[in-house]
């Protein structure tokens, strides 16, 4: 039996906003780690946008094969094989001049977070390129209804989940070195980070 593809209709709706973003900030990115690659769906999307550079994408064990398979069927050169990354865990030992990472930082506990950053820290080389896509409070507040109700459907699959604060996110880029670049409003009352490091 041929094992299915993983499907996130989200990634179909966000790629393209997120795309245009991309085309711009990563424009002369020449090595881009995704974290948290999920299906491998936004992959196979924006590497052919970049050809310039290599997309490599990771995220925990159990997801790789799903985004493996997304890799075989597109078959570009510039998407390497899958690296197994846990923010908790073991970083990759080689740099990287942009990061990327989608939905990820209100999935995580917020210790996860903080070594997330610090992560990006030991592989962004100077100069680099932070992308952060997500939902993000401001002031403590919430941006929308369906971001409220979406934290509390969060915090109800897991009380380590929340939308994070953006002041304290940009306080744990500022402690790594990056400064904001550009806050982008996306659809859904979501927001694209864009950080730069010094």
């Amino acid at each position: 039996m041929t094992a299915q593809k993983p499907f996130a209709p989200a990634c179909e709706r966000n790629r393209e906003p997120i795309l245009e973003v991309l085309r711009e900030c990563f424009a002369d990115r020449r090595r881009i780690l995704e974290i948290g690659s999920g299906t491998g769906q936004h992959a196979v999307h924006f590497a052919p946008a970049l050809p310039n550079a290599i997309w490599q994408t990771s995220d925990v064990a159990e997801n790789l094969p799903g985004v493996q398979l997304w890799l075989d069927e597109a078959a570009l050169e510039n998407l390497p094989p899958p690296l197994t990354l846990d923010v908790t865990g073991a970083w990759p030992e080689q740099s990287f001049d942009a990061v990327f990472s989608a939905n990820s930082l209100h999935i995580m506990p917020w210790s996860a977070v903080e070594q997330f950053f610090a992560g990006v820290g030991g592989v962004l080389e100077p100069g680099g390129v932070l992308a952060v896509y997500g939902p993000f409070n401001y002031g403590g507040n919430y941006t929308s209804d369906s971001n409220r109700e979406f934290d509390g459907w969060l915090k109800q699959r897991s009380a380590l989940s929340a939308i994070r604060d953006f002041e304290a996110v940009d306080r744990l880029a500022q402690a790594i070195g990056c400064k904001l670049d550009k806050d982008h409003t996306m659809p859904a009352n979501n927001r694209l980070l864009v950080w730069r490091r010094l």
